[in-house]
């Protein structure tokens, strides 16, 4: 009866690995019934580990290659065995083949927004996304903490982990860097470079190695991200008054080239005013003395661009000419400054 069956047993000669499709990180190889050969063949391609498990056990890795499986070749398996060093006979043993290739463009992101204490604005909630990519590197701990002793264990399965891992280093990120969020949004280069280092060791822990993480967008509640803007403007504004200054500057060219341009900007000659009074009014406002340097800073923009525009009625009259015009213009303009 022993006899057969053990006529009736499968014995494999080649033990081997082909992925028939994408995403598998562990796959372990169908024994049934079946033993191994003395002096198989084990063929790990390329992107590939193998790992021998006997009763639980993890026994012998085996890095991309082909190998003839001796006691030679299979060392710890042999210590685990007792086996003497001229057995010959097929044995038993799990086989575990693992992918090492690059899961590239795998996705992370904040399912909700996460409350973070930030300098600036206080306590705050915001969201965070981008891709990362990572592979394989320990068998050992892969299979100890992840896979198991599964048929098969994909990305898929790993993903929520993973991405739940980021977004737990990301709210510990916030609250030891004590960087505002404004100059974390302004940098997500280096905020992803902070991020990469902050969740590589989590990955190791795994037996996994992070190859890439980008940080694609950091970004506040709607309601947050309107004071923020309105923020922004402000800033963009800074002081009024040299706001000011410089959008007069600007219009005064413009509304010069155009015939009748100055009278355009509601502020005209009127038909009564002299020469004297003109002239007097446009001397006055630009050739103050140093002395009076005082009651030249209280000239407002609104007189001077009065002033400029009476000249440039002088100018369209024939009584000053364009050169004129410029000079005192230009002695105007500084006191804008």
């Amino acid at each position: 009866m022993a006899l057969m069956d053990f006529i009736k047993k499968q014995f494999i000669d080649v033990l081997q690995w082909t992925e028939d499709s994408d995403g598998t990180l562990a796959w372990r190889y169908p024994m049934a019934e079946m033993e191994i050969q003395n002096g198989a063949s084990l063929t790990v391609r390329d992107s590939q580990l193998a790992m021998f498990v006997n009763e639980g056990t993890v026994a012998d890795v085996f890095a991309p290659g082909m190998y003839k499986l001796t006691t030679q070749t299979l060392p710890v398996l042999t210590y685990l065995k007792n086996w003497d060093k001229l057995f010959e006979s097929p044995f038993k043993s799990d086989v575990y083949f693992f992918s090492t290739r690059t899961q590239l463009d795998q996705k992370w992101g904040t399912p909700n927004p996460i409350t973070i204490r930030d300098k600036e604005f206080g306590i705050v909630r915001l969201r965070a996304f981008g891709i990362y990519s990572y592979h394989l590197t320990d068998p050992k701990t892969f299979y100890q903490k992840i896979s198991g002793t599964r048929d098969i264990y994909t990305r898929e399965e790993l993903e929520g982990q993973l991405r739940n891992t980021m977004v737990a280093g990301l709210t510990d990120l916030f609250g030891e860097s004590g960087v505002a969020f404004i100059d974390m949004a302004a940098n997500q280069d280096e905020f992803g470079k902070a991020m990469f280092a902050k969740a590589a060791p989590m990955f190791a822990e795994y037996g996994l190695a992070l190859d890439s993480l980008v940080v694609q967008n950091v970004s506040l509640p709607e309601e947050l991200q309107k004071i923020l803007d309105q923020k922004i403007g402000m800033n963009m504004i800074g002081d009024m008054q040299r706001y000011t200054q410089y959008q007069v500057a600007n219009s005064i060219p413009d509304a010069a080239k155009n015939e009748g341009g100055m009278a355009a900007m509601g502020v005209g000659l009127g038909a009564g005013v002299g020469f004297g009074q003109v002239v007097g009014q446009a001397m006055g406002a630009a050739l103050q003395p140093a002395a009076a340097a005082p009651a030249v800073a209280a000239i407002s923009a609104d007189d001077i661009v009065a002033t400029l525009e009476k000249l440039h009625g002088l100018v369209e009259k024939g009584i000053l000419t364009k050169e004129e015009f410029e000079a005192k213009k230009a002695e105007l303009l500084k006191k804008l400054t």
